[in-house]
């Protein structure tokens, strides 16, 4: 197991990456991204998502103008498509995915390699150019790489006793 401590440190010192070095990320980094995606925890087992690995430079230049705030999209080497299957799961494809989401990026944060959650996007256009179907959700397009520039520094987070309801 790993220290709990560190993990925590891990977790706090994460940060949304927008700025990438134009430089190759190699398979078996990606494939580390893609199997920790894989074994994110989903209700009854039923991971219902499949993931899209996207280094077509037009492709990725065409969803970043489908992003409101994604224009670093385009200049990723590559992103990942988490998409959920909405048949498989029809209660908790949104919930199972947004697990997948989030161990992708601390997996891809172990490595080095910067991610930033992209929410404001045309959804239904960005599923057009992933020639995804109406059964499909598209939750997010993890736009990836090696950091470019300085980490940003840590954002304020409300003081634990001020979210913390105890019952």
């Amino acid at each position: 197991m790993i220290n709990p401590e560190d993990l925590l440190e891990f977790i706090k010192n994460r940060r949304s990456i927008r700025s990438f070095q134009d430089k190759k990320v190699p398979d078996n980094e990606i494939q580390m991204i893609l199997e920790a995606g894989r074994w994110a925890p989903s209700a009854s087992n039923k991971q219902p998502w499949e993931f899209y690995l996207i280094r077509d430079k037009e492709i990725l230049k065409e969803i970043s103008k489908n992003a409101l705030y994604g224009s670093h999209i385009k200049r990723a080497p590559f992103a990942i498509a988490i998409v959920g299957k909405k048949t498989t799961s029809p209660n908790y494809y949104i919930q199972d995915t947004s697990l997948v989401s989030m161990t992708m990026m601390l997996m891809a944060w172990s490595l080095g390699i910067g991610t930033c959650w992209i929410g404001s996007m045309n959804r239904e256009k960005a599923k057009e150019i992933l020639g995804l179907t109406e059964n499909d959700y598209l939750l997010t397009v993890l736009p990836m790489g090696y950091i470019k520039g300085n980490i940003p520094k840590p954002t304020l987070r409300a003081a634990l006793d001020q979210i913390k309801k105890e019952i």
